[in-house]
């Protein structure tokens, strides 16, 4: 880390540009099809530190957000993705910087221009109440208030609800959250739990900090901050630090649902590890919050969230997406069926080694359903047209049928080899469906352009 101090006598000291030089604005998107004012260009973010305190009871935040970065361009101005409450103050390297918003913008002109390949820290301190915002599908997610405080998701647009960010997946990052709140509420976020400690007392209530470190880049959308009443259960899983945290209104109402679903963690991580390369994360575990009004759960890194107490199946598909989805991440919004196709095939093969159908069985099953079942086929898991239909039915089903079938005209050996060349290939990175069926031929000697061309992209039933 660069003290602030050193950055701002850097920065100084670069404000008079070298002959040539021409500093100017990055862009205000990186230009996903779907989302193209997502994420912004002109610097690359190395690490989120999110100091937050929260008031469950007023709904209030009162935070600091400081984001170290790398310039990737002769900076004048740069943009963060931004839905939050009132901005107090913006710094850059210790120095007052101008900052105005637009729309999901906030606009930064730091005292002086930033240097391609510079270091540079900015810091944004914001109050106010945050919120939740409603995607193209009618689905809820951001900082969703709940009765005893918030239940904290960000998948595709809902991060910058609470914290100023380059909310795209192709912007990696470690994150440091600490979550000060009153005593007698837990405070979950990524990573490793560091510590709880007292805090100074603040509207008459005694606070606790919670703080946690997430060292493996990390999506902004897979970031959590979940607040309210939680039971917390330490104990390591499959040799890992784990974390899992049970409303306790889930878990009086269903305890035994609970104890089914979780009891078999560490063999879900054991199978997945044997079949797809070394689980990519130090920390596990899962979220289990009472908040009927979301309806999903989502793979937070390192630590899954879950709207209400899970099935089995369920956690064995969030847990699948820490090395689909989370690991190996999208390079562009349209290729969601590499997250979601992947987690559901995973669900099967857990499901088989749990005694259930097999994974030939699933496809069988589905392939016998009628072209009238237009829920499962359509839009193609490849091809999906718009951001209202993300998270359809087919891109779950679809892209698990395109894997067994890939599976079985390659075979088990040269399935997997493939399997986990792209967790290993990709490993902390980003990917795209062409990546994959470059892939698939590479380790296979096979092409496959027919069989991906039928699975996951002809319309209709495949």
């Amino acid at each position: 880390m660069v003290a602030a101090s050193a950055l701002a006598s850097v920065l100084a000291a670069a404000s008079a540009p070298a002959a040539g030089a021409a500093f100017e604005p990055g862009a205000a998107g990186v230009g996903d099809p779907f989302f193209p004012r997502a994420g912004n260009g002109g610097y690359d973010v190395s690490h989120y530190g999110l100091d937050l305190i929260y008031f469950p009871n007023l709904g209030r935040l009162n935070a600091t957000a400081t984001i170290r970065a790398t310039a990737t361009q002769d900076l004048s101005s740069f943009d963060l993705d931004y839905r939050g409450p009132r901005i107090t103050d913006v710094t850059v390297g210790g120095e007052a910087a101008g900052y105005s918003r637009r729309g999901q913008e906030l606009v930064v002109e730091p005292a002086a221009g930033i240097p391609n390949g510079s270091s540079f820290e900015v810091v944004v301190a914001y109050r106010g109440p945050p919120h939740e915002i409603t995607d193209a599908d009618g689905s809820i997610e951001g900082w969703v208030r709940t009765d005893d405080g918030a239940f904290v998701v960000g998948e595709p647009q809902g991060s910058p609800t609470w914290f100023p960010c380059n909310d795209h997946p192709t912007d990696k990052a470690s994150f440091a959250t600490s979550i000060t709140v009153p005593r007698g509420t837990e405070a979950i976020a990524n990573g490793a739990l560091r510590g709880r400690i007292q805090s100074r007392r603040r509207r008459g209530n005694e606070m606790v900090r919670w703080s946690y470190v997430a060292q493996e880049p990390m999506a902004s959308y897979l970031a959590t901050a979940t607040v309210g009443q939680f039971d917390i259960d330490r104990t390591p899983v499959a040799g890992l630090g784990s974390l899992v945290a049970i409303d306790p209104l889930e878990q009086g109402r269903r305890e035994r649902r609970l104890r089914r679903s979780f009891q078999r963690s560490d063999e879900i991580i054991g199978l997945f590890a044997g079949l797809f390369g070394p689980y990519p994360f130090t920390q596990t575990g899962a979220i289990v919050d009472h908040a009927p009004q979301v309806g999903y759960a989502l793979e937070t890194q390192t630590r899954p969230i879950y709207d209400g107490a899970p099935s089995q199946t369920t956690v064995a598909h969030e847990l699948a997406h820490q090395w689909f989805g989370d690991s190996v991440s999208l390079a562009r919004w349209q290729d969601m069926w590499l997250n979601e196709g992947f987690a559901t095939w995973a669900q099967w093969r857990w499901g088989e080694e749990a005694g259930g159908l097999t994974t030939a069985q699933r496809l069988a099953s589905l392939q016998a359903q009628p072209a009238s079942r237009t829920d499962l086929w359509d839009p193609p898991a490849g091809a999906i047209p718009t951001p209202a239909e993300l998270f359809s039915n087919s891109v779950y089903t679809r892209g698990a049928m395109a894997l067994e079938a890939l599976r079985q005209r390659v075979g088990n050996a040269t399935f997997y080899d493939i399997l986990r060349a792209w967790t290993a290939a990709h490993a902390y990175a980003n990917a795209t469906t062409a990546d994959f069926i470059a892939l698939s031929e590479s380790q296979s000697g096979r092409q496959l352009d027919e069989l991906f061309q039928r699975y996951l992209f002809k319309p209709g039933k495949p």
